[in-house]
């Protein structure tokens, strides 16, 4: 009689076999990649700045919301525009959109430099009618080449009455050194360049013909 060998599975059914765990594991690196993915970002915002406070300049003065280059305005924080290319911080956004963020840490530290007046943002539910206005174009607010905190743009500001006085409208171009690479030193630095707009928009406020309020 005839020996019986074992008899062995097909090579079909070992693959057969393998599939099950090798889905399962496609589904967890997946699973995890979502999650990555998904994680909530750390938020930052620029914060006021104090600087010189001197008396002075219109009773009230506007705020306009900062008109910001669509390439910084996203909730990411472009961290640096080098070689062509917009260098995001990962894991990084604004808190807000950053028109509003600028318009609003602006209006705190003009608010400081300026005690006599009565400083507003625009959208702030205020019946006070404005003598003065301010007006921000925002094209850099970020790192530049050499790794330095930059604010680029123009600062406007005029009166309410269309040819009285003058209209102050002036480049700007900001910079501080960052030591380092790490989010919250570039969001300092950008604070600091925030404060010292504020200190050139002071100025030129103060500047302004003072006129009596009309209703």
């Amino acid at each position: 009689m005839k020996k019986l060998s074992p008899s062995r599975p097909r090579q079909g059914s070992k693959i057969r076999s393998r599939r099950p765990a090798a889905l399962l594991g496609l589904s967890l690196l997946m699973a995890t990649g979502l999650t990555a993915c998904g994680s909530d970002p750390d938020l930052y915002s620029i914060a006021p700045v104090s600087g010189m406070a001197q008396p002075g300049g219109p009773v009230t003065v506007e705020i306009r919301t900062p008109v910001v280059t669509a390439s910084l305005d996203r909730d990411e924080i472009v961290r640096q525009d080098k070689d062509y290319k917009l260098n995001m911080a990962k894991g990084n956004a604004w808190s807000e959109p950053i028109g509003d963020m600028i318009g609003r840490v602006l209006t705190r530290d003009l608010a400081q430099r300026l005690p006599g007046s009565t400083v507003f943002a625009q959208n702030d539910a205020v019946s006070t009618k404005p003598q003065a206005f301010v007006e921000v174009t925002i094209t850099a607010f970020n790192a530049d080449q050499q790794g330095n905190a930059s604010l680029i743009g123009s600062l406007s500001v005029h009166g309410d009455k269309p040819g009285i006085g003058p209209n102050l409208t002036t480049p700007v171009q900001f910079e501080t050194r960052l030591d380092n690479k790490r989010a919250s030193t570039l969001v300092a630095g950008l604070s600091i360049l925030t404060g010292q707009l504020a200190d050139m928009a002071a100025q030129k406020i103060r500047s302004l013909p003072v006129l009596p309020i009309t209703p």
